[in-house]
């Protein structure tokens, strides 16, 4: 199985970098683009660990001159399908952060999660707009667009980018911004792949010390009447908040916290980046709605966002599928609870639907590349079984998406999708118009199609001379 590379071409390549090249079935290869998900197993011909810029651009030449296709791995957080075949480049050693708190600025190698920028930013009152789970790569996410809790009040992460180096297909390094390449700087900003190598992101921060916000819990015979009065007081909340409500069937094992083991219960998020006070009376018909288990909802330092979610930090065996919405009402949240809510021996360890509109619909000046901007909603469905994942969740997923007919969008932003094999899912995962602008923009950076993306067939695998 795979291609035969030329021995000389190879020990070129190692010499020619700081790095580490490993080919398929040589030790250290599997832990350097193992997944978050460790379901999803790559199995590339050859690995090329980076550790600076120039690592990258040799990594990219010898797969252009192979004829390999190329695809990036960070943390292997949003990986969902296997790699077979061709080049990876992993860019987890790119761990850099540097912050110009007067400029309000942060300049981020492609391999650094969101927890150490949050923290090194929070020393000089500063903040991202992260997303929920502080263990995924800020550039990766970033580049689809990234929704997080900051959401309705900020935007969309890539709407604060303010500028991309980046390793083009010729193996040439580039700025990307406003004023200079402004056409790939645009599609970064919300186009996610096919178009170079992202070594680092300049991200201007927001000034926030603190917010208002954490999660409360409900259980049993409160779980309905809680969701309901989410579903109308969502649709009354103050764009300055953002929300979002998850069913969970919690395990009894180690790992949650004890008073949720064993548990199903539905959890409401909220976070407000302003006055503690103001957090509290947006926050009290919540409360109000239904006898609270677990309230942890309180003013909390911008290091402890990632408590909003709890998203877990270690990975685990999983099977997502993503939507959004462009309403929602009491007649959708019926639907859904009938689809996959309490009593339905739903398969989905987390069933979630998350608020948009605010800033999430405002484009940036300029524009970018975002797609599910005039989304309302964010739809995920979440199964933990490995047993589930052949038959089971895809067909319940199916029943969720169709008892939300009416209300599904025709688009479904990259982060969400996980169909980008499928060429039908793959162009509703833009506008029209945004899409034929980003395979332009592909066509103009990446005319050979080095960097695998989307359902194109890659270029045929041929040993190098």
């Amino acid at each position: 199985m795979g291609i035969e590379f030329n021995d000389d071409a190879v020990a070129a390549l190692r010499g020619a970098i700081a790095g580490t090249v490993y080919l398929r079935g040589e030790e250290g290869l599997a832990a350097e683009v193992a997944c978050f998900n460790p379901v999803v197993v790559h199995d590339p011909d050859i690995v090329v660990a980076v550790t600076d810029e120039n690592d990258v651009a040799e990594a990219v030449r010898f797969a252009r001159d192979a004829g390999i296709p190329v695809r990036l791995q960070a943390t292997g957080h949003g990986s969902e399908t296997p790699i077979v075949g061709g080049m990876i480049i992993s860019t987890r050693a790119l761990d850099t952060i540097a912050i110009d708190p007067d400029a309000r600025l942060a300049v981020l190698g492609a391999g650094v999660r969101w927890a150490p920028v949050i923290v090194a930013t929070a020393e000089h009152g500063l903040a991202p707009v992260t997303g929920s789970s502080t263990s995924v790569g800020a550039v990766g996410y970033t580049l689809g667009g990234g929704v997080g809790p900051l959401a309705r009040s900020h935007g969309f992460t890539s709407d604060w980018v303010r500028g991309f180096r980046v390793v083009t297909a010729d193996g040439e390094t580039v700025v990307a911004d406003a004023e200079t390449n402004p056409e790939l700087f645009w599609a970064l900003r919300g186009g996610k792949g096919g178009l170079g190598v992202v070594t680092e992101m300049t991200l201007e921060l927001v000034p926030l010390r603190t917010l208002y916000g954490g999660s409360v819990f409900f259980e049993g015979d409160a779980i309905v009447p809680a969701f309901q009065a989410w579903v109308d007081w969502s649709s009354e909340l103050s764009e300055e908040a953002t929300t979002s409500v998850v069913f969970l069937q919690i395990p009894d094992m180690e790992g949650p916290p004890p008073p949720l083991r064993g548990r199903s219960v539905l959890s409401v998020r909220f976070a407000y980046p302003g006055d503690a006070a103001e957090g509290e009376k947006l926050f009290a018909p919540m409360r109000a709605a239904a006898p609270v288990y677990l309230d942890v909802v309180a003013e909390m330092p911008t290091t402890a966002v990632a408590t909003i979610h709890n998203d877990p930090e270690q990975g685990a065996p999983s099977w997502i599928r993503g939507l959004m919405l462009d309403t929602f009402d009491r007649d959708a949240a019926d639907a859904l609870m009938a689809a996959a809510g309490p009593g339905t021996d739903s398969p989905f360890l987390a069933l979630e639907i998350r608020q948009l509109g605010g800033a999430t619909a405002r484009d940036v000046p300029g524009g970018s590349a975002v797609g599910g901007r005039d989304s309302r909603y964010t739809v995920s469905t979440l199964a933990a079984n490995p047993a589930t994942f052949a038959e089971l969740a895809p067909a319940r997923a199916a029943a969720v998406t169709a008892a939300l007919a009416g209300h599904v969008s025709t688009i479904t932003n990259v982060n969400w999708s996980a169909g980008l094999s499928d060429e039908v899912a793959f162009e509703h995962t833009w506008p029209p118009a945004i899409f034929d602008r980003l395979a332009a923009a592909r066509a103009t950076w990446d005319p050979r199609g080095v960097f695998a993306f989307g359902p194109t067939p890659a270029p045929a695998s041929t040993p190098t001379p």
